[in-house]
């Protein structure tokens, strides 16, 4: 019985090597180039901890460009009083608000992770 279990394992493990790949030659980055042969890239892990940080800064631009934009409507149109261009402000300044409570969770999701496995996140050793 524990021969046939052994061998049902060793099948499933050979499966499984010939079901696996190397995401970090299969991910292309341009024409034939996989990101682990990409100078500066040596996994998909990198490629993220590179591009991150810079997706909280245009987060934090939208976040900024939708509250002003909000904010102007809101003054604009109830200084005319025109209630459906205040309602339009209202619902940009809430939508810019409930995406910013999104970053930010998920900011401080990346760094629970980075504490609790230890591999940082936002640091890509470029």
């Amino acid at each position: 019985m524990q021969n046939l279990t052994a061998k049902i394992d060793i099948d499933r493990l050979n499966l499984m090597e010939k079901l696996a790949f190397d995401i970090g030659n299969e991910f292309k980055l341009g024409g034939e180039t996989g990101i682990r042969q990409a100078a500066g890239y040596g996994s998909i892990g990198e490629l993220i901890s590179a591009i991150l940080p810079n997706i909280y800064i245009f987060a934090g631009i939208i976040l900024f460009i939708l509250l002003i934009v909000g904010g102007l409507m809101v003054i604009i149109n109830s200084g005319k009083g025109e209630q459906e261009g205040v309602q339009t402000g209202q619902k940009a300044i809430t939508a810019a608000l409930v995406g910013f409570l999104i970053i930010f969770a998920s900011y401080w999701i990346m760094q629970i992770i980075e504490i609790v496995t230890g591999i940082k996140i936002f640091e890509s050793g470029l």
